[in-house]
């Protein structure tokens, strides 16, 4: 199974409602999509949202990545030769690795394709069905508190709550929510990098005196600050998982060996891919740390690849993949089975996604 091009789609899908957090305000998902196609006939897709606020990448430099480079560089080589194709494409260029993640997540379509097998019996086979969470946008706290309970009527039983804009007004959209749900639903907050190490345990210590039962708090600090997450994790009993600050399986190696986080989360748009996701799961499980799969605002090419990665490892404890329930309309066909918490994976080959209707 030889590859013989890699051509670019565009797809567009309104959100239902506006997507807020501390570092920016989203109104519809805006994704390359990616097609590796063999000389066998066989498509493998791929997906990448330009997050330029997070991973510094724009749709013209995904694309031109793609274009210029990437797709230079795996052209003619065989799919059977997996590791070889894969370590040229992570060597191919720094960064852009929402780019690699696009094409890595296409190369492992195929690979499950070759052996016609879904992929994530090939990566492990743990489980085929998991429950994600649901994000709650930044707004004002009885609007978060009725969107909490919307959420929780669809049947999820566990929110995660956006924060980090206005310190004082975070505790209240906290309190709110905590106050209308009752205490057997799981509350996660994430402040995407929107405190200072201080405020952060003083925001955190408020939090656990008022009895609020925060299960997890996402990447408190700046995401270059790893001394500024150990600290608070060392001064608050809530744990505390990194996210913007895990690209590279460098950055997980450094953080659990810094003791600097409870959990890693894992972005295939920031590992570059399935490739180095798997090797954090790997340090992850030798070092003792739970993981999180999380992802951007993603349509259900990418985001399958996650229900993948997440339903082969068991050190993948946590499943926030939402970006599909919060798309309008799913243009993909086929892929992972999306019924609002519930995520299920069938027995197609690969990612089991057959394809695309583009507008």
């Amino acid at each position: 199974m030889k590859i013989i091009d890699v051509k670019i789609e565009y797809v567009s899908v309104p959100l239902k409602r506006a997507f807020k957090t501390a570092l920016r305000t989203v109104y519809s998902v805006e994704d390359v999509i990616v097609k590796v196609i063999t000389d066998c006939g066989n498509v493998g897709y791929g997906e990448a949202p330009p997050t330029a606020v997070i991973t510094g990448d724009t749709t013209g430099a995904i694309v031109s990545a793609i274009n210029d480079v990437i797709k230079k560089t795996i052209i003619g080589l065989k799919i059977e030769n997996f590791e070889e194709l894969i370590i040229k494409l992570n060597k191919c260029m720094v960064n852009n690795t929402s780019a690699k993640a696009a094409v890595d997540i296409a190369l492992y379509d195929l690979y499950g394709q070759l052996y016609n097998s879904p992929l994530y019996k090939l990566l492990g086979g743990y489980r085929k069905e998991i429950t994600t969470d649901i994000t709650i946008s930044v707004n004002d706290p009885l609007e978060m508190a009725e969107d909490s309970l919307d959420a929780i009527r669809l049947g999820y039983k566990t929110l995660k709550i956006k924060v980090g804009k206005d310190a004082a007004l975070d505790m209240k959209r906290l309190q709110k929510v905590r106050e209308v749900i009752g205490p057997d639903i799981k509350l996660r907050i994430d402040a995407n990098q929107g405190w200072s190490p201080k405020e952060a345990v003083k925001i955190l210590r408020k939090m656990e005196d008022l009895g609020l039962d925060i299960e997890l708090v996402e990447q408190p600090v700046r995401a270059h600050d790893f001394e500024g997450l150990k600290f608070v994790s060392d001064n608050v009993y809530i744990p505390v998982m990194a996210d913007e600050s895990v690209f590279s399986p460098m950055d997980a190696l450094k953080i659990m060996q810094m003791r600097a986080a409870d959990i890693i989360n894992i972005k295939l748009m920031k590992t570059g891919g399935i490739y180095n996701a798997l090797k954090i799961c790997s340090m992850a499980e030798i070092y003792g740390v739970e993981c999180m799969i999380g992802c951007m605002l993603e349509a259900k090419v990418s985001v399958t690849a996650a229900v993948h990665l997440a339903c082969a490892k068991s050190v993948i404890t946590k499943i926030d993949l939402d970006g599909p329930v919060l798309c309008s309309e799913d243009p993909i066909i086929g892929g992972a089975i999306f019924k609002e918490s519930i995520i299920t994976l069938g027995d197609g080959t690969g990612l089991g996604i057959t394809g695309i209707a583009l507008k």
